[in-house]
């Protein structure tokens, strides 16, 4: 995947965030563009189809949904499926009422530097396209898809 690209996953398949693949700001070699630590089994990530399914579905040959910043989406093939035991830490987005009733979405990632969360283009910086789970601070704007179910 490109800088900017991720999956989305999260624990209500109606609010996924936009998951980056691996990457390390401290050690560029060490980044894994082709692997996204997507988070607990019980999670839902997106299909091409529109549709979603658990992670825990996931298999080799399946298709997931590639989402980038601007909001453009392509297809992509697992490749293989990793399942270990990490420490989580549980992110939450607060959302305007107006968009959806129930305002906070949630998702539990990895607690470390290379798991990260895309955020949205920002004309005075274009290459900020992801913000660390563990540099998060309240307030960090991410992107999320909203989708009423």
């Amino acid at each position: 995947m490109r800088p900017g690209e991720g999956l989305l996953v999260g624990t209500f398949s109606g609010g996924l965030f936009l998951v980056h693949p691996e990457h390390s700001e401290s050690d560029p070699s060490a980044s894994r563009p082709f692997r996204v630590n997507a988070g607990p089994v019980h999670a839902y990530i997106a299909l091409p189809d529109g549709k979603t399914c658990y992670l825990s579905e996931l298999h080799a040959g399946k298709e997931v949904m590639v989402v980038d910043q601007n909001g453009a989406r392509r297809a992509a093939m697992v490749g293989r499926v990793k399942i270990e035991s990490q420490p989580l830490i549980l992110v939450e987005a607060m959302l305007p009422e107006e968009l959806d009733h129930r305002n906070i979405m949630n998702i539990f990632l990895q607690n470390a530097e290379t798991v990260g969360l895309v955020v949205p283009c920002e004309e005075n910086n274009p290459l900020k396209t992801v913000i660390p789970v563990t540099s998060l601070k309240v307030g960090d704007e991410i992107l999320v898809r909203i989708q009423n179910e």
